[in-house]
């Protein structure tokens, strides 16, 4: 029987990759996420991988670019402004079609900023931070345990999808400390063969296998970014993930991920006890986005209002997928700051009446 483990966020995720057959991480300390880095140099060496503390984020990426191109799991861990540094080679790992699993635990900006969490690099991670088109399946844990699930299911969609995968989390996630169980995983049930592609010596039965993002004629880059957006397309198909609290009688939605959803949840049962149908929507995958079901709620609810911990970002996202059906509102805490249940009900309150207004 597994038993519950008290660990941090940062060291849950760590102890999880290992589990799941990380051969290679490469990384750079940064706070918030530095306990994750200290984890797995003391503990990935004495399990059959290698660590390697690089002397920068930039030369952290490609020691994971050229990782990943072996084929073998690999990964990295960084916060805000590491994640940044990194943007260009995550471009090429995409275009390349490398797996690897990539961890932002987001701190407060821009700039320097604060060590205080945040969710101010929503943009940077759905959208594509680098050049090119290209996209990141995007994870968005809520609690240590999924820091450590999400691990497990980042590592086994980036090997099926050949594609990096990013969890990203934030500050007070990764600090804090909770019951996590680990699960039974066997990285053998769950081997990918990559000798299609992969850079780890040639038999003599079968041409070089080449990794490399250049192509100069323009009808074959044409033709490797149709193909990235197909896989893509593939993606939004298959890996939507969400969690839904009381949507099935609400008239009103919140909208939130990551740590701000728990929050959310609690200001769900505020809103309830005073008589208001107010319903939860976390969405665990930020790319792909759970757009059908936002459309599906705004068909018969009022309203919507989005709650992050930044000026507004996923904000957007929800406003194309209810596609003017009904008002999306917004309430977001920077700085650091983590916005407590009650603001949100109060913001609750005065968006509901609002919205009871225009519709009476």
């Amino acid at each position: 029987m597994n038993t519950k483990v008290l660990m941090k966020g940062n060291e849950a995720l760590a102890e999880a990759a290992i589990r799941a057959g990380l051969k290679g991480y490469f990384g750079y300390p940064i706070t918030p996420q530095s306990e994750l880095l200290e984890y797995i140099s003391r503990e990935l060496p004495k399990r059959g991988g290698s660590f390697i503390q690089a002397e920068s984020e930039i030369a952290a990426i490609n020691m994971v670019y050229g990782g990943a191109g072996t084929g073998e799991r690999v990964m990295t861990s960084t916060s805000s402004p590491g994640y940044s540094l990194m943007q260009e080679c995550i471009s090429y790992i995409a275009c390349a079609e490398l797996p690897c699993l990539l961890v932002n635990v987001v701190r407060g900006g821009p700039g320097l900023g604060t060590i205080q969490p945040s969710q101010g690099d929503y943009f940077q991670a759905v959208k594509g931070g680098g050049h090119g088109d290209y996209r990141v399946i995007v994870l968005a844990p809520n609690s240590v345990q999924e820091m450590a699930d999400f691990t497990y299911l980042g590592m086994d969609l980036a090997d099926q999808y050949r594609n990096p995968v990013l969890i990203l989390a934030d500050g007070a996630l990764g600090q804090m400390m909770e019951p996590v169980i680990f699960p039974d995983y066997n990285p053998e049930d769950h081997k990918v063969d990559h000798s299609a592609w992969a850079t780890r010596g040639k038999p003599n039965d079968r041409d070089h296998n080449v990794i490399t993002t250049l192509h100069l004629v323009s009808e074959k880059m044409e033709e490797v970014n149709l193909t990235l957006q197909e896989k893509y397309r593939t993606i939004v198909q298959n890996e939507v993930r969400y969690e839904t609290i009381e949507v099935d009688d609400a008239d009103f939605i919140i909208v939130a991920f990551g740590l701000t959803s728990r929050v959310a949840h609690k200001s769900v049962e505020l809103a309830r006890a005073e008589g208001l149908k107010v319903g939860l929507l976390r969405p665990q995958t930020l790319f792909p986005f759970p757009t059908n079901i936002l459309s599906e709620l705004a068909d018969r609810v009022r309203g919507m209002l989005v709650v992050e911990m930044n000026a507004g970002q996923m904000v957007e996202d929800v406003r194309l997928a209810v596609n003017g059906k009904i008002p999306v509102s917004f309430h977001g805490r920077m700085g650091g700051i983590i916005p407590q249940p009650e603001e949100i009900l109060d913001r609750i309150k005065l968006v509901y009446n609002v919205n009871e207004m225009e519709t009476a």
